[in-house]
């Protein structure tokens, strides 16, 4: 080795080195690679592919051109990276199910929700969408910066005038060195109305401008579940939101059948059916009998077709729990401020928008000025060349040369040498009349002009007002309505302050169908009127439970394994008259396997209320109301059961009425409500009814004078008998007979106190539903068989009884409606 090659060898710590050159790479992927710059939110090749292609000429109105012109042009002149990375990226600006409002508008296969890839860049087409022309708007009136590109040989923008909130609409993801972003799409009216919000008051907060951004929306729809995710998200920058798929439950025959309209965004549709098919195959998801995609041109249909004898609702929350049609979002909203990562909340990336748009305004009109006094100023030089025409004339005529011409205008009418330039290249009809005017006019408003444009540099206000205006006509331009609905997810979804207490009515169908309505809704009716039609439930639906409430009450739902949970009625998710509902099961987090059974409103918890709880096994307990003030979001046990008992109903008393139960083989008992002490939420309860070996309670019911006991069998077999004919006995006997089961009735499957002027709905275990009047059902002693009601096939028997209201499809209401507080004590 030379002395002069050994001159230039260093020592150097290998592991300084290492940290020095790591941190160089680190820097440079953060800065140029993975993260979104705040004002545009773009990353430097998604800025270069859009810049290219108008750089291009390839407007929405212009013809499309191949992408691998595109990626050539992009790759050749601005981002010296892999050409797959390239195509790839503008793909992905091209698809309605990664971008909320798509940059690029393609022609031809670009990939699908299924995960297929785009064809390649030689097949495919592509061009500016209308929307990214406002990202790219007035680029060319000095309103950004221009730095270098990788050779120096061409110019790039370092950021676009982008025209609305980039960042926020669209989104952005991106794993960088030792940090990660991922913003979700926003609906461009809303994310608008927020910075509108903040230009109205600078002093706004995260969570005020939730009044205006209500959450994320994503272009594949979907239920976000709670707010708490999104609270957290826009108040800290980082939070984590649910995504739920939208689906819904179609009866087909005898079997029901689960339609997904809309899945999780970035969910491939594909692999959701393949996991979904794993499940069924390993057992673990019960109940499915077929799987398909229906899906095409019109949207999105995966059917998922049950067995016949599985409950819909129960294999949907399995669904949920096991795979994707559930999916978590997680919020980072990390991005480039002034070339340095920084996690902003919500006010902080619409600030730096704002911020943004004022320097975009301020060098736009600063630019305009300039060109306008320019125009002014030769303007002003044409005046006095016309004002002097004659001499100026002669003195051009006598020049020997046109920069002899020009120095003479210059030294005899003090002109400039932009304006002597603009009198010799004046051509001879400007001379005439008629062009004089036009100077004259012209020369008018651009003095206008300039002293609005002055004003506008002058007065901040003016420039936020041009920023609002020019929001509004994107906003009215591009604006559309919210894809993802935003429902409950077991927390509070709002501050209960900023909710008005008014009167609601609360629906719940038999399949579990829950919606809220304004009182009004339901105009006043005479007795006897027609009602109006409040749900629009299926053939094989109807509306069972009907309440009365403040919107700040609360709905408590009990299910067969125990379980309470609660939901404030503000909860329940305001629907349109003729709305089915939503399934309560995407309201309340039940567990696999659990059923409903019961659903009481609540106006507040007070001490000397009680919940009558009655299991299959014959226990019975009476719990104060107040042990259930605090429901946590996964529920809360509200009875102990014992091993192989259910909970089969749930009553809200005042402790001195008295219960009815009945049991399968046609015993019952009925006994004061005193008899029973007031015992532990975790308490098992005590004996209500001694039962023999293979009967069990089939139901229970507070009893009120008047009424009479409804009693429906397996086969189809009923009648009522006056309250009258049972008296009270003490708790924990055998009770006495109310009704003989024999092999040509079959056992009891329910028990009701029922009022004359309600109907009977009986559905049986293969889908068969027929409604009656009570009052056509006879009147008959406890021991006998009863009478016939419905005609069922010999594989076929009785499942279910509900009680419902005389009109064709629920209550009109009217004066004197039983409120909630009126009907917990009966329902």
């Amino acid at each position: 080795m030379s002395e002069e090659s050994r001159s230039q060898i260093r020592e150097i710590d290998i592991g300084s080195e290492m940290r020095t050159s790591f941190m160089d790479y680190a820097m440079s992927i953060i800065v140029s690679r993975a993260l979104p710059d705040v004002r545009d939110g773009l990353k430097p090749v998604h800025r270069r592919i859009l810049y290219a292609m108008s750089e291009l000429g390839m407007a929405p109105d212009k013809p499309y051109k191949k992408s691998a012109r595109i990626v050539g042009e992009v790759i050749g002149k601005y981002h010296p990276h892999g050409d797959s990375a390239v195509y790839e990226t503008m793909v992905r600006m091209a698809q309605d199910f990664s971008l909320r409002y798509m940059l690029v508008d393609g022609h031809g296969n670009f990939g699908s929700i299924d995960g297929d890839m785009a064809a390649a860049m030689r097949y495919t087409e592509a061009r500016l969408s209308k929307i990214a022309m406002e990202l790219l708007r007035d680029i060319n009136k000095e309103t950004i910066d221009f730095v270098p590109n990788y050779d120096g040989e061409e110019q790039e923008p370092a950021v676009l005038p982008a025209r609305f909130p980039n960042l926020l609409v669209n989104g952005s993801s991106g794993i960088a060195v030792g940090m990660a972003t991922n913003i979700p799409p926003h609906n461009m009216i809303e994310v608008i109305n927020g910075v509108q919000q903040l230009i109205e008051n600078p002093d706004v907060t995260p969570l005020d401008l939730m009044q205006s951004i209500k959450g994320p929306d994503f272009p594949t729809g979907g239920y976000i579940m709670g707010r708490e995710g999104i609270k957290q998200a826009y108040a800290t920058g980082r939070g984590s939101v649910t995504m739920r798929s939208k689906a819904t439950i179609e009866e087909n025959g005898n079997k029901a059948r689960i339609i997904v309209h809309e899945l999780p965004y970035q969910v491939n549709k594909a692999r959701l059916i393949e996991k979904i098919a794993e499940l069924v195959r390993d057992k673990k998801i019960d109940g499915i009998t077929d799987l398909r995609d229906e899906s095409d041109r019109n949207g999105m249909r995966i059917v998922i077709e049950l067995r016949r004898d599985v409950n819909p609702n129960v294999v949907l929350n399995n669904l949920y729990k096991q795979t994707a049609m559930q999916s978590n979002f997680g919020i980072i909203m990390l991005a480039l401020v002034n070339g340095e990562p920084k996690v902003l909340n919500l006010r902080d990336m619409l600030f730096y928008y704002l911020e943004h748009q004022k320097e975009v305004i301020r060098r736009r009109t600063e630019y305009e000025l300039r060109k306008a006094e320019a125009r002014a100023h030769i303007l002003e030089g044409l005046r006095i060349a016309l004002d002097h025409l004659d001499e100026v004339i002669t003195l051009i005529r006598s020049s020997r040369t046109a920069e002899q011409a020009r120095d003479g205008l210059m030294e005899r009418f003090g002109l400039s040498l932009d304006q002597a330039q603009a009198i010799l290249d004046m051509r001879l009809q400007r001379l005439t009349g008629l062009e004089r005017e036009k100077i004259e006019e012209e020369y008018a408003e651009l003095q206008k002009k300039i002293a609005e444009l002055k004003a506008i540099l002058a007065d901040e206000k003016l420039v936020l007002n041009i920023i609002s205006e020019e929001l509004n006509e994107i906003k009215e331009k591009f604006g559309d309505d919210r894809r993802s609905e935003i429902t409950i997810g077991g927390d509070s979804i709002e501050d209960e302050d900023l909710i008005p207490q008014t009167e609601v009515v609360i629906t719940i169908s038999h399949t579990g169908y829950i919606k809220r309505l304004p009182v009004s809704t339901y105009r006043s009716q005479r007795r006897g009127g027609k009602g109006v039609i409040g749900m629009d439930t299926k053939n094989d639906d109807f509306v069972e439970h009907l309440f009365v409430t403040n919107s700040h009450h609360y709905l408590m739902f009990f299910t067969d394994k125990g379980k309470a949970y609660r939901l404030k009625a503000y909860e329940i998710p305001d629907l349109s008259r003729t709305a089915r509902g939503t399934p309560i099961i995407n309201l309340i987090q039940i567990e696999q396997g659990e059923k409903i059974n019961a659903v009481i409103p609540v106006e507040s918890f007070d001490s000397d209320k009680y919940l009558f709880f009655a299991t299959k096994n014959g226990l019975v307990k009476k719990t104060p109301l107040d042990d259930y003030s605090n429901i946590r979001k996964g529920g809360l046990i509200a009875v102990s059961l014992r091993e192989d008992d259910d909970l089969i109903g749930v009553r809200l008393t005042d402790g001195n009425q008295s219960i009815i139960m009945g049991t399968k083989q046609g015993m019952s008992i009925h006994f004061p409500e005193k008899e029973v002490r007031a015992m532990g939420r975790a308490a098992t309860g005590v004996k209500g009814i001694q039962l023999d070996e293979g009967d069990a309670v089939i139901d229970m019911d507070v009893v009120h004078e008047d009424n009479s006991v409804l009693i429906v069998t397996s086969k189809g077999f009923g009648k009522r008998t006056p309250v009258s004919e049972y008296r009270l006995q003490s708790r924990g006997g055998k009770g006495i007979k109310t009704l003989n089961v024999t092999p040509k009735n079959g056992p009891v499957v329910g028990l009701k106190i029922v009022r004359e002027d309600e109907d009977l709905m009986i559905i049986t275990a293969l889908g068969t539903i027929i409604r009656t009047s009570m009052s056509g059902i006879s009147l008959m002693g406890r021991n006998t068989q009863g009478v016939k009601l419905i005609n069922i096939r010999e594989e076929d028997e009785v499942s279910t009884l509900a009680r419902v209201d005389k009109s064709e499809e629920q209550p009109e209401l009217e004066e004197g409606a039983e409120s909630s507080e009126d009907q917990e004590t009966q329902e």
